[in-house]
């Protein structure tokens, strides 16, 4: 049983009647929606709960985090962003969705500024699939069509990714690395692009897909714990 937190800002939903009509249960809602299977444990956590709803002993229970924030980024408490940081070093999967590349968890994990270019415009996405032999698109055809979406583009700052899984193109013309891989620690990361909260992204089948497979490709592999430190030798060494 893989058990997944969902951690949605939860803000947008109750600022935007546009968004609440489009995520009547929240992102979070739709998201676990997408990614309901047999072998997954679904809980939620919410940017106006105490921590964040990421508390230690929240973080310690959960194998995978999802993680979508956009318009507070600056208002999320550092000890928590810590406390993510050293569970993925731990092993947590995440998996960061959207707005959520330019949160103090994902830019301390990258070590960049994660900063892009964007522009609201109602325009196409095509999210093409660049490595169809990695398990996140286990189900995904070439491509992956979204009739509106923001638009994300080059240069996007992050480190050079472990694997390029996905690249969008957009009808204005701009191009941009849309599902990235990494591994800090004994944790797995996925990036995934597409989400603004304006756009029913979150309903598409093939989006819910990707997301469900992300879960399964970053769950913790199980295995005994890494030991660090002072450590006697194996055999004996000869003087």
């Amino acid at each position: 049983m893989i058990k997944v937190t969902i951690w949605n800002e939860f803000l947008q939903e109750q600022r935007k009647q546009e968004v609440a009509r489009i995520y009547p249960k929240g992102m979070h809602g739709a998201i676990a929606d997408g990614i309901r299977q047999d072998g997954v444990d679904i809980s939620f956590a919410t940017f106006n709960e105490p921590e964040h709803g990421l508390t230690q002993e929240k973080l310690d229970a959960t194998d995978v985090l999802i993680y979508w924030g956009h318009v507070d980024h600056k208002g999320f408490q550092d000890d928590v962003v810590d406390r993510i940081c050293d569970r993925v070093h731990k092993g947590m999967g995440l998996v960061v969705l959207h707005s959520g590349h330019h949160s103090k968890m994902f830019r301390k994990l990258m070590g960049t500024s994660c900063n892009l270019l964007w522009r609201e415009a109602d325009e196409k996405e095509r999210l093409w699939v660049v490595d169809p032999s990695h398990p996140i698109v286990e189900g995904i055809g070439p491509f992956i069509d979204l009739a509106e979406e923001e638009m994300y583009g080059e240069h996007f700052d992050i480190p050079v990714p472990d694997e390029l899984i996905f690249v969008s193109w957009f009808e204005g013309g701009e191009v941009f690395r849309s599902g990235c891989t990494y591994r800090r620690g004994q944790g797995r990361i996925f990036y995934f692009r597409p989400g603004h909260e304006t756009y029913p992204t979150y309903h598409n089948k093939d989006v819910q897909r990707v997301i469900a497979n992300a879960v399964k490709w970053t769950a913790p592999v199980i295995r005994e714990k890494t030991f660090y430190g002072h450590h006697s030798p194996l055999e004996e060494i000869k003087k």
